[in-house]
């Protein structure tokens, strides 16, 4: 992904220094630990990356909204979003290395402690939006009681409502070491033929408690977009992934397009068909053009 890095947290700082300048209302954190293990604990550790992040940044640019991916693939040993059960028995802290046949299970209800566990890790630390990316079933129910519970009633809860199981996100995981280390994320992703799937998801996560929704990728989804719009009265992302923009580049580079003129115009498409919320990885580019 050309241009796009890793960060420490003081070079965080800087990079969102430079966006809230030219504009920017709001950023995402990811995190890359040090560790991972089979609970993900860099997840929800008070000093966990993220969480330091959102202090350092918060400590001196108050303006800007910090949202908080809230998922576990970064910080799991074996790359799945959720518990895995391998037969009998769950990979918790104490269990052997991962399986590498496909007899596997992704434990849902198991691994919603730790998301909503996670939530509030993110929400003490100063993280402005809540932003669950998982995709197991009742997570945005159980982060949005864990929040409450803990007195964080007005953090809201940004969905990744529709996230499809794409092949638009390997260089997101290549650069986050987040790969699937055996089988793939089918099974809690969404299937991409279904748009029908991702209006019942979105219902779902709305009843749940969820404050604005998001589709997951953008560009190869506009349609999909555009049914939420029509059907969905709450403020609507859409996220423009690391393989939409590493095509652009890809194609900027060989002189194939006019790199600035289909960033831009790839941008209007997903905003034309309706999200009011766009997060990309041109967001500082598309400031200094719109400014």
């Amino acid at each position: 992904m050309p241009g796009v890095f890793n960060l420490s947290v003081d070079e965080a700082i800087r990079e969102a220094h430079e966006a809230r300048a030219l504009g920017v209302p709001a950023i995402i954190l990811f995190g890359l630990p040090e560790k991972k293990d089979e609970v993900a604990t860099g997840a929800w550790a008070d000093d966990g990356i993220v969480q330091r992040a959102a202090r350092a940044i918060k400590s001196e640019i108050r303006d800007i909204v910090i949202m908080g991916d809230v998922c576990l693939c970064e910080y799991m040993s074996h790359g799945h979003c959720g518990v895995v059960k391998a037969g009998a028995q769950s990979l918790g802290a104490a269990a052997a290395a991962p399986p590498v046949s496909t007899e596997y299970e992704i434990a849902n209800d198991e691994s919603l402690s730790l998301l909503a566990r996670t939530a509030v890790s993110l929400a003490k630390a100063g993280v402005d939006v809540i932003a669950p990316s998982d995709m197991m079933d009742g997570r945005v129910a159980a982060i949005r009681k864990a929040l409450d519970q803990t007195q964080l009633t007005n953090t809201p809860i940004l969905s990744y409502a529709a996230k499809f199981a794409s092949g638009y996100y390997g260089p997101f995981r290549e650069a986050a070491d987040s790969a699937p280390q055996f089988g793939d994320r089918r099974s809690y992703q969404m299937d991409p033929a279904n748009v029908r799937e991702a209006m019942r998801e979105i219902e779902a996560d709305i009843e749940e408690g969820a404050d604005a929704i998001m589709v997951k990728p953008a560009l190869p989804y506009l349609d999909v977009i555009a049914a939420a719009r029509e059907r969905f009265d709450l403020p609507l992302a859409a996220y423009q992934v690391s393989g939409e923009y590493a095509m652009i580049e890809a194609a900027a580079r060989n002189q194939w397009i006019d790199r600035e003129r289909v960033m831009m115009e790839s941008l209007l498409s997903i905003r034309r068909a309706g999200a009011s919320i766009i997060l990309t990885y041109y967001a500082k580019e598309a400031a200094r053009l719109l400014a």
